[in-house]
Parts: structure tokens; C-alpha cells; sequence
């Protein structure tokens, strides 16, 4: 459960830590931390509170790994503004979303206004 901005610390340390695991490279372990830390960030600033849920994942003769970030905030109101750079309904630079698309391999979002947000990343090896 994520609720306090010192809960991303964590995030990452664990995001590192299982893509390191995984056998992800010493360049890839930190992109995937911070694609991490992006979501929880998200889900701690907007939303107050959520879950992230990393996961080993195995798809044929691949590995890989996948991130769940999911809230019961405010929702996103535009899915198509908020994945472009620059664009922040907050403080932020606007470019969390956009980001974690670029760094991993899938990305599928869903937010509905007034019931939270559900986004699941992967990243395969």
C-alpha cells in the first residue's frame, strides 16, 4: 500500500532489486525503477493512496516484468492529454506517464473520472 511519498523509496529499491533478479542489464534496472517510482509517485500525489504490484513474468521463452499501479483516486479526466509531454493537472513537469510508456515494452491504461486509475507496464527481457 502506498500513502506517504517516503513509500517510493521502497518502490524503487524493489523495482531495482527484481529486475536485477530477472537478469535485466545494469542500464535497464534503473529505467525500470524509475518507471516505477513514476507510477507510485503518481499514485501518491493525485490519488492520496494505492497498491503497485510488481511481478516476474514468463511469456513463451521470455522473461520479464510487470508493474500494476492502481488507485481509487480522482481518476483522469483526458487519457489522451495526459500521456503527452508537458501536459501536468498538478505541480509536476508532465512527464511521468509519457515516460513509463517509452521505458517499457507494454503499457495499457484505463482511469475513469472519480473512480481511480488501473495501469499495467511490462518490460521484457
Amino acid at each position: 500500500m502506498l500513502h506517504e511519498p517516503s513509500d517510493n523509496a521502497n518502490v524503487v529499491f524493489a523495482a531495482k532489486r527484481l529486475a536485477e533478479q530477472i537478469g535485466f542489464t545494469e542500464t535497464q534496472q534503473p529505467l525500470i525503477a524509475t518507471a516505477a517510482s513514476e507510477l507510485s509517485t503518481n499514485i501518491i500525489r493525485y490519488a492520496g493512496k494505492g497498491m503497485l504490484t510488481l511481478r516476474i513474468l514468463w511469456n513463451e521463452n521470455r522473461e520479464g516484468m510487470e508493474i500494476v499501479a492502481q488507485d481509487k483516486g480522482p481518476g483522469i479526466a483526458n487519457i489522451e492529454k495526459a500521456m503527452r509531454e508537458n501536459f501536468s493537472t498538478g505541480n509536476g513537469l508532465g512527464l511521468g506517464l509519457p515516460s513509463v510508456k517509452r521505458i517499457m515494452d507494454e503499457f495499457e491504461i484505463q482511469s475513469k473520472s472519480g473512480h481511480g486509475t488501473y495501469i499495467v507496464a511490462r518490460k521484457w527481457k
